[in-house]
């Protein structure tokens, strides 16, 4: 491919921030992303200091050097504010190479290591920023398929490459026998915490039964005995919380101890060396006192669907010369989800089928998604009285021409499953592959 009809400016930006990470596990800082792109738009240091505000002595003297030199360690080669672009051509071309032979079915997230990762503006820069902040929490929301999972796992690794402890814990894990009781699935908190940091077992130490309820034993356990047992801060990543929700027995207790950890962390100096990392699906539906809720504090990060200029990236990156009526004939059925964008550059790259083909079998049994849409169905055929209105609601919702209003309760979660989109008080099916589909099946039962 020709570089100047191919490789734009955030196709260019990706590639640095992917071998940026790859060598220094951290992305490129804001202020280098301002110089970078203004260097690509042929601008001077005078002018690049101009636009954006800094000074020109910082530029030249500070940023500009520290840039270059990183992205010379970065591409193995040495770069300059001259060469950067041809440097980025080659990184781009190994790149195309390196992803038609590493090519791997789109399941579950997307590995530190892949090239296949594509950026949200800002996203992933305020997430960096936030993580390694004093007592910090984030919040990421997105329903199931959207890439939660991914990005918190580049934040846990941004803040590993800056001196933290990360601890991942994925809450579908869990058994059920450990959630319907808060002491044992504190004691399994404090257990899996333990065995991350590596260090050992001394829950029987410090958990007083006696006197002490289950919360405070937990409490003590992080601040007396993990806290001092390492030496840099705690970042703690909580993976799917929705987990949680249905077990009343532990909801309360344990997100209000959640909330008075990141309070402590703006008074005390021992909890100033805990981070918190929670990924959720939408919003939070169940009762919790405002003053007692992690999910009305620190920093909401919300995952939006891919745009059309990070689908024709990733198109690139999949070594598919789609134009921009493939791109939006592609975005017509299935938005910009990036799990079923993905799969469809699988299937057509690995020459299992073809755009066209796969666009006319996309609401079908015999098309790349049925799986996907078939584990929904499943979902909504669940033989229980909610499970059944939330199937009738959905119906309705398929069948309108038009956005309609629902349960406040159902657009809950059928936004949590990624079903549909909400438009004030009202929802419409989340794109048109689900419209198409749901319209048919559900009406045949």
């Amino acid at each position: 491919m020709n570089l100047q009809l191919t490789l734009t400016w955030e196709e260019a930006k990706e590639i640095a921030n992917s071998q940026i990470f790859k060598h220094f596990q951290e992305y490129l800082k804001d202020i280098e992303l301002e110089l970078l792109q203004g260097s690509w738009e042929g601008l001077t240091y005078d002018q690049i200091a101009e636009t954006y505000h800094h000074s020109v002595n910082y530029i030249r003297g500070d940023i500009g050097p520290k840039l270059w030199h990183k992205l010379s360690i970065a591409l193995a080669e040495e770069v300059t504010k001259n060469n950067f672009k041809g440097a980025l051509e080659r990184a781009w071309k190994k790149q195309q190479a390196s992803s038609s032979n590493n090519l791997s079915f789109p399941e579950g997230s997307v590995p530190l290591s892949s090239p296949f990762y594509i950026e949200r503006e800002g996203i992933e820069s305020l997430c960096y920023e936030t993580v390694v902040k004093s007592g910090s929490l984030l919040r990421i929301k997105a329903p199931s398929g959207m890439g939660k999972t991914s990005l918190i796992m580049r934040v846990l690794a941004h803040a590993q490459a800056h001196k933290c402890q990360a601890v991942y814990i994925d809450l579908r894990s869990v058994e059920r026998s450990i959630l319907i009781s808060l002491e044992k699935f504190l004691r399994w908190l404090c257990l899996t915490v333990s065995r991350q940091l590596k260090v050992e077992n001394q829950l029987n130490t410090y958990w007083d039964t006696e006197i002490l309820g289950s919360n405070d034993n937990c409490t003590v356990y992080f601040e007396e005995y993990l806290f001092t047992s390492i030496k840099e801060p705690l970042v703690l990543g909580l993976d799917e919380v929705d987990r949680l929700f249905p077990y009343t027995e532990i909801i309360e207790d344990f997100f209000g101890m959640l909330r008075s950890w990141h309070e402590k962390g703006k008074i005390s100096q021992k909890w100033k060396q805990f981070h918190l990392v929670i990924a959720h699906s939408t919003e939070v539906y169940i009762p919790l006192d405002m003053n007692q809720s992690p999910f009305n504090a620190g920093i909401p990060v919300e995952l939006s669907e891919f745009n059309q200029q990070q689908i024709t990236s990733l198109a690139h990156l999949h070594q598919l010369n789609w134009n921009k009526t493939q791109i939006e004939n592609l975005m017509e059925i299935i938005g910009g989800h990036p799990y079923l964008v993905r799969l469809a550059m699988y299937e057509v790259s690995t020459q299992k089928v073809t755009l066209d083909q796969l666009l006319k079998e996309a609401a079908t049994e015999a098309g790349i998604y049925s799986n996907h849409l078939r584990r929904h169905l499943e979902t909504l055929q669940q033989d229980t009285p909610e499970t059944q209105a939330l199937k009738q609601a959905f119906k309705e919702v398929v069948t309108s021409a038009k956005p309609i209003e629902l349960d406040s309760m159902q657009i809950y979660k059928l936004h949590s499953m990624g079903l549909v989109r909400r438009l004030d008080n009202q929802v419409k099916p989340r794109c048109q592959l689900y419209r198409e589909y749901f319209r048919r099946v559900l009406s045949e039962k």
